[in-house]
């Protein structure tokens, strides 16, 4: 399956700049690629020939690797993976040193460590089970500080370290307050860190350990080189201080800028908070697309915190942008472009305005009424990302069509079963409580759970997002529930997405044949339900497209964000704005998706429910724009035309 990703418009000129201006403002060097899987193609390679290279000066002797599991390294695995069984490397002569495991926990547990690391890589190549050294959590509690020194012994002086760091800079369980002198030693884990581990645990954090065994930032700093890894718009903040920061205990990554040979891999959207991405222009020439205009003077804007039509001669000179108004001429003439280009994009007919001259609007006002099919990855995406889109898109008369690509079963707690079991009962259509309570008892945590009460789930998401549709006005016979079997795997890893996923979502395109296309654009999510179901939805529009289907020479594909996240303005194409009413009646349509309210399984650190963090993200965008001299509304959405 092919790789997608947003593409970039405008931007640094590459090519003859020195490597030295390029990272001036790298405190520690960062690698910047498009994303997981292209930065984790070159780290492979980095791997492998650092393995060559040892085996042939080093004759005899072990190459000493540290890695780290949990979801970062994940791709580069499955590479390195790939590479041995093509002969390219064998690890024979490699050691393997492993960076934690939870603590107290069983070598043999689905969900250690010690089993995610074997399952990702070290089963699937040819190491010796003599060189794997894995931190044991099995070990008796009061021989633990003692094991914790002889296993430093081992963590010391790797050859190389390849580790992934988390979305507050922590490396391994070195959280927070960690120091650059610390060793191997447990740690007592986090509410915030239990968290984010509970989803190896069915999202139960009572069954997730409260400690773990770590090597210590000073044990990885010891490595000769050091290799780190971070993908996804959620690691930005934690990248630009690791890059750009101050070193602090408060992000224990920042010691490696103290590190001689350490060096950090991101993709674009984990780069997002660095200078070159942030204000390119302060870093060399640049090529000067609307778009890219579009971000200079916004950026402008907020750091001097005036409207697009308010800013002056000097505050471009001031703030390094004498380039763009040498381009166009005047620095007004750069105000009333940008202003213009960013009016443009907001709209209130998203399907296009009958009958309206449609030059400088973002949708044709013909074909009237459009085909409209919407992707959601999840049975709530849809409402909680564009459901004010959606609402407007039915009530303009557009023939609408929304298709739930997974079943979103695992995302529905235990209890919610139970209370539509007993409601069942109550309504006098059979108590089946002991049943499903048996099921639910029948659990173990890290393994897949069982089919009946997945099915069971799945029902209750299916009449939730089919609530939510009514409430719209959607008929029955336009909502599709695709149940792609990528993610049918009973837990929160799933299996890897395939030809079989693409063709039932071939199969609805080319029924549906729609004029506009809606899917999540979470694609830099590189291990993330939403991204494996755009890459499936996109992948089956390419071969559609390539088999001749004639529709899809006059679809147009629009991008949405999830509830955490929204496009830069810069990026934008399409803003819908929403009334006040308009955003009552989305969250309405949130609100029928009761699984998902105040019991949410799986929702990080962040407290707010799934309508809270829409409102949010729509109401700071409503107020972007109106800082930036837009008309003043009460939530925007916005889009990104991919096609």
């Amino acid at each position: 399956m092919r790789h997608f990703t947003v593409p970039e418009d405008g931007g640094l000129v590459m090519a003859g700049l020195p490597d030295d201006i390029l990272h001036g403002y790298d405190k520690l060097r960062a690698e910047v690629y498009a994303d997981s899987s292209e930065g984790s193609e070159v780290i492979s390679e980095q791997v492998i020939e650092a393995i060559n290279s040892f085996a042939a000066s080093n004759p005899g002797k072990l190459f000493r690797l540290g890695l780290s599991t949990g979801a970062t390294p994940v791709s580069l695995y499955k590479k390195l993976s790939r590479k041995f069984r093509e002969g390219r490397v064998s690890f024979k002569g490699v050691s393997v040193v492993s960076i934690d495991e939870y603590y107290p926990s069983n070598p043999r547990d689905a969900q250690s460590r010690n089993s995610i690391l074997h399952n990702e890589l070290l089963d699937n190549i040819d190491i010796l089970q003599e060189n794997i050294h894995i931190p044991d959590g099995s070990v008796p509690h009061d021989e633990v500080a003692a094991y914790c020194r002889s296993f430093d012994e081992k963590a010391s002086d790797l050859d190389l370290l390849v580790i992934g760091i988390g979305e507050e800079g922590q490396v391994g369980f070195n959280e927070a307050g960690s120091t650059d002198h610390s060793r191997t030693r447990t740690v007592l884990l986090s509410y915030a860190s239990r968290k984010r581990q509970s989803r190896y645990f069915n999202g139960d954090i009572s069954a997730t350990p409260k400690q773990a065994v770590t090597i210590g930032i000073g044990t990885m700093l010891s490595a000769k080189k050091v290799i780190l890894m971070a993908w996804g718009e959620r690691k930005a903040d934690a990248v630009a201080k690791v890059v750009e920061g101050e070193v602090s205990p408060d992000c224990p990554a920042t010691f490696f800028q103290l590190h001689p040979n350490a060096v950090i891999f991101v993709d674009d959207v984990a780069a997002a908070g660095l200078t070159r991405v942030v204000a390119p222009w302060l870093i060399g020439p640049c090529v000067w697309t609307p778009k890219f205009q579009r971000k200079a003077v916004i950026w402008l804007c907020q750091k001097v915190h005036k409207p697009i039509l308010k800013l002056t001669h000097k505050d471009y000179i001031q703030n390094s942008l004498e380039e763009l108004v040498d381009l166009a001429g005047s620095y007004d003439q750069v105000n009333i472009k940008v202003f213009n280009d960013l009016q443009h994009t907001i709209t209130g007919w998203p399907g296009g305005k009958p009958n309206a001259d449609d030059s400088t609007r973002p949708v044709a006002s013909k074909p009237y009424p459009k085909t409209v099919l919407i992707f959601s990855p999840h049975p709530d995406d849809d409402v909680i990302s564009m459901g004010g889109t959606f609402i407007r898109l039915v009530h303009q008369g557009h023939d609408v069509h929304v298709a739930y690509e997974t079943s979103g079963n695992v995302a529905v707690h235990d209890s919610v079963v139970m209370q539509h079991m007993d409601a069942a009962a109550q309504l006098g259509f059979g108590d089946r409580s002991e049943e499903v309570r048996a099921l639910i008892a029948s659990k173990k945590p890290g393994e897949p759970e069982p089919r009946k009460l997945l099915d069971i789930k799945a029902a209750i998401r299916r009449s939730e997002a089919r609530a939510a549709d009514f409430s719209f006005g959607v008929p029955d016979d336009h909502i599709h529930f695709l149940n792609l079997p990528f993610y049918e795997s009973g837990s929160v890893k799933k299996m890897p997405s395939g030809q079989a996923d693409v063709d039932i979502i071939k199969a609805l395109m080319d029924k549906v044949k729609p004029h506009q296309i809606y899917m999540a654009g979470d694609l830099a999510d590189p291990h993330g339900t939403h991204r494996v179901c755009t890459e499936a939805a996109l992948e089956a529009f390419s071969q559609l497209k390539e088999e001749g289907a004639k529709w899809t020479a006059d679809c147009h594909i629009w991008l949405y964000r999830g509830a955490w996240m929204e496009w830069e303005l810069a990026r934008v194409d399409m803003a819908v704005p929403l009334s006040p009413d308009e955003v009552v009646e989305k969250r309405h349509a949130i609100y029928r998706h009761l699984s998902q309210k105040d019991i949410v399984p799986f929702p990080g650190e962040d407290p707010r429910e799934f309508w809270q963090r829409a409102e949010d993200r729509t109401g700071a965008t409503a107020k972007a724009y109106d800082e930036l001299g837009m008309a003043e509304y009460q939530a925007i959405e916005v889009f990104l035309k991919l096609s």
